[in-house]
């Protein structure tokens, strides 16, 4: 049998610096927009305005403000997370029926795609002249149907009208995640199911479920981070009227009246914290979900 001959150690380090060399675009990006960033933020939020140590900024994230502000920020993001997940999840359970065309499907996930990076100041526009007090589908309502939202209740500018502007493209990006892991569902296990005398439900409650929670708790998390970290969604709809922190952030770091950037600077370490352990957690349930996929 013939055996093959080394390779000399100057040849071996150059295909392993080659090797890396692929990485190096990726790795200067992680550097100069992750972790430089995630620094001067940890270092500008143990500092005065003069660049002095001190605790002041960290004790301030703890007064009734700054946490009212991440309570509403938090509360928004776990409502826009689960009302989200469970009909983004129902959206990608129907599109993928049979009865549905293949080219309706792609032209949907298309739209989905498209629609899941649409925010910030357009969105909000859309949602004015839609939904506003004299929106397009608002005066339809008055003077066609003589129903005003807005006499019973709804308000474009509060909690649950930035809800439902969040939900534009909260629910694509669901639809998006959540696909390939239903599309992974052997059909064994229905067709096992079945044989054993299981209904429908029985197989959802039994089977379906329990494999895709992981997928399903991952992607509501990965839900939760997207709408935590908007900024120009909110501030372009509501103008600041809901205390969002990040809203709180801008303030601090770009406002006239409350200029105080290394509060601004550990208003965001707090959301960094945040962030990481929510994709901490999305990290491990993909990992178990895979498990159960592959297995």
């Amino acid at each position: 049998m013939e055996q093959r001959t080394p390779k000399p150690p100057f040849s071996a380090f150059l295909s392993s610096l080659l090797n890396w060399a692929g990485l190096l675009p990726f790795l200067l990006f992680v550097f100069f927009f992750l972790l430089l960033p995630s620094f001067y933020l940890f270092v500008g939020s143990f500092q005065d305005a003069q660049g002095r140590f001190t605790l002041d900024n960290i004790r301030a994230l703890f007064t009734p403000s700054i946490l009212s502000a991440y309570w509403v920020t938090i509360r928004i993001s776990i409502t826009t997370a689960l009302l989200g997940g469970v009909i983004g999840f129902f959206l990608a359970y129907g599109l993928l029926a049979k009865e549905i065309p293949a080219w309706l499907r792609s032209s949907l996930m298309t739209f989905f795609g498209v629609a899941s990076n649409f925010a910030g100041v357009p969105l909000a526009q859309a949602f004015i002249f839609t939904l506003g007090r004299v929106g397009l589908v608002t005066v339809f309502l008055r003077e066609v149907l003589h129903f005003d939202p807005y006499e019973h209740g709804f308000n474009l500018y509060s909690f649950w009208g930035l809800s439902i502007t969040y939900l534009y493209f909260q629910l694509p990006l669901m639809v998006l995640v959540i696909t390939p892991a239903i599309e992974g569902l052997k059909k064994d296990w229905r067709e096992a199911a079945e044989n054993l005398g299981a209904t429908s439900w029985q197989y959802w409650r039994y089977v379906g479920v329990p494999v895709l929670m992981p997928s399903l708790l991952g992607a509501m998390i990965l839900l939760f981070g997207n709408s935590f970290g908007a900024y120009a969604t909110a501030i372009s709809l509501t103008g600041g009227l809901i205390n969002l922190i990040t809203i709180l952030i801008g303030i601090q770091i770009r406002g006239d009246v409350l200029h105080n950037p290394n509060l601004g600077y550990a208003l965001a370490l707090g959301m960094v914290v945040v962030m990481a352990l929510m994709m901490t957690i999305y990290y491990l349930l993909r990992r178990r979900s895979e498990y159960w996929l592959k297995s």
